[in-house]
């Protein structure tokens, strides 16, 4: 984890999750929000990126932009009572799409 990355988990009170992925890379991502589905509920997450990240993304395809990184992940309660994000099904997420899509309407109301 980056120096910069370290201080916004040391400034806010944020949920900050770690991602591995299968050659055993972490990333990081804040809980942006929790969207309830059914019984279940699921979290919106947004990816954390120090400047360094977002120049390199900049400079390798020049387009001076940096795509946000965003995951939906299922949390359910693991062994150890602990919280855990895991990937949804196609059916899951397309649930909490609709979801989602209905709370951001309600808002505009």
């Amino acid at each position: 984890m980056s120096d910069k990355e370290k201080e916004i988990l040391d400034e806010d009170a944020d949920v900050i999750v770690e991602m591995t992925d299968e050659e055993g890379n972490s990333y990081y991502y804040r809980e942006e929000m929790i969207i309830p589905v059914g019984d279940d509920k699921f979290a919106l997450l947004i990816g954390i990126h120090d400047e360094e990240e977002e120049e390199e993304h900049a400079h390798s395809c020049g387009c001076g932009e940096h795509d946000e990184d965003v995951l939906i992940a299922k949390v359910v309660m693991g062994e150890d009572g602990e919280e855990e994000y895991i990937e949804p099904t196609d059916e899951e997420f397309d649930a909490v799409q609709r979801a989602y899509d209905a709370l951001m309407d309600d808002e505009e109301d």
